[in-house]
């Protein structure tokens, strides 16, 4: 789980556009991703899309701050 200011914003951009075909150049789904099913990495698009599916994957005392 990563937080800050634009954390959102920022971990896309490193993540690169959901179809490896049109990500930008060194970016995680532009070098290591096989198609947009097989993209090899998720990102939340919004803050309540972040909270839930944390909420989904881990237990609050797996959290820490």
């Amino acid at each position: 789980v990563l937080e800050g200011e634009n954390a959102i914003v920022k971990n896309r951009d490193v993540m690169g556009a959901t179809n490896p075909a049109n990500a930008a150049d060194g970016t995680i789904r532009k070098v290591h991703a096989l198609s947009i099913g097989e993209n090899s990495v998720h990102g939340s698009d919004a803050p309540e899309t972040a909270a839930q599916e944390i909420r989904y994957w881990f237990s609050d005392t797996e959290i820490v701050g």
